[in-house]
């Protein structure tokens, strides 16, 4: 074995063993005398995330232990820690009421440590589906967007940025094949934030979210909803691609990606995710339901395009109908041309009979 991957593992190892629940992993004994910790599902800057057991549920479900760990030792920062984090696991509580967002079921502090307590989703991830079965085409991509799109837009309705859109934190469930997007990265930022705040090196600010899938003003600390676009925009050249975005190139002077040298896709979905992925935020789509819109009207793009033109092109004709026929939009529209221009045209006599009138000092009109 490579000596370096060997001290690597071995210094994960170290880390989950300083943990309360990495030493009970695998263990008899029981967290809090009720969960029976399995294993780990994965680790980041903030926090391990858990595999477990509910041994006081009938049937023992499996559950989700999300353990934060803020790196903070000053009573006044933990109290505010201790603040940001229930406020988040409230919010985080009325999402859950959402199918394809997992239910929090319990949320507490322990030693200084958070814990969040939620729903365990049987499934797999994009990343898994895409490693397993190959990239995605473009018909598959729109259908995730159509399926995603409104849960993003369920999210921002709520004033929530996600933080850490990606395929690994959007699962496929295998009970009923809904989508399901996990891992929400607002608690995360509160108590970054806070961390920060107490921070004697206040350069080290602590990065919420996913290098690659993050936009520039994530990146500065500052996401907005549009953010979300972006990564979901990154997410859909991974699936039709199957490559990380560290693998794609990057314009020099613009910073956006260039994508199109790996990836060919039709003009009309070319352009959505081109808007997607703008590196200006105000150059992006600013809600998801704008994209819904765009990719709702594609099948309709030409037939539209005759009867939307200030100067509309000849509707085509078909077999058998008569050419004097216009259809009841394109006749609608003529006729709404026709009663603006007489419009324009009667106010411009109106002008021309009744020049503007003047009024003299004494008040008469002249």
């Amino acid at each position: 074995m490579d000596r370096s991957i060997a001290d690597l593992s071995k210094y994960r190892s170290d880390a989950l063993d300083q943990t309360n629940l990495g030493r009970l992993c695998g263990s008899k004994h029981r967290f809090r005398d009720r969960y029976d910790i399995l294993k780990t599902l994965g680790r980041g800057g903030f926090g391990i995330t858990f595999l477990a057991r509910d041994g006081a549920l009938p049937g023992h479900p499996f559950c989700v232990i999300k353990q934060l760990c803020p790196k903070v030792s000053d009573p006044t920062a933990l109290q505010q820690a201790r603040k940001r984090f229930e406020q988040e696991a409230r919010t985080l509580s009325k999402l859950g009421s959402h199918a394809q967002i997992p239910r929090l079921l319990d949320y507490f502090e322990e030693e200084g440590e958070f814990y969040l307590i939620q729903e365990y989703v049987r499934g797999s991830t994009l990343t898994r589906d895409v490693k397993r079965s190959g990239p995605f085409s473009e018909m598959a991509v729109k259908r995730f967007l159509l399926e995603f799109l409104p849960l993003l837009q369920y999210v921002h309705d709520n004033h929530v940025i996600h933080r850490d859109i990606k395929p690994p934190n959007i699962i496929r469930c295998k009970d009923d094949g809904r989508l399901v997007l996990i891992d929400f990265g607002a608690v995360k930022e509160k108590i970054a934030q806070v961390t920060d705040s107490c921070s004697v090196r206040h350069s080290s600010t602590q990065f919420v979210g996913t290098i690659g899938f993050s936009p520039p003003e994530q990146l500065a600390s500052r996401p907005v909803y549009a953010s979300d676009i972006y990564a979901l925009g990154v997410t859909c050249l991974y699936l039709l691609s199957g490559k990380p975005p560290v693998e794609f190139d990057y314009e020099f002077l613009t910073g956006e990606i260039r994508w199109q040298d790996h990836i060919s896709v039709s003009e009309h979905f070319g352009n959505v995710l081109t808007k997607m992925l703008r590196v200006a935020p105000r150059d992006r789509y600013q809600s998801p339901k704008e994209i819904m819109r765009v990719l709702e009207l594609e099948p309709y793009l030409d037939n539209l395009v005759y009867c939307m033109n200030i100067n509309p092109k000849p509707f085509p004709r078909e077999h058998g109908v008569a050419e004097d026929y216009i259809p009841p939009m394109m006749r609608t529209a003529m006729a709404i041309r026709d009663w603006r221009a007489k419009l324009k045209a009667r106010r411009i006599r109106g002008d021309r009979f009744y020049p503007q009138m003047t009024c003299s000092s004494s008040g008469s009109l002249r």
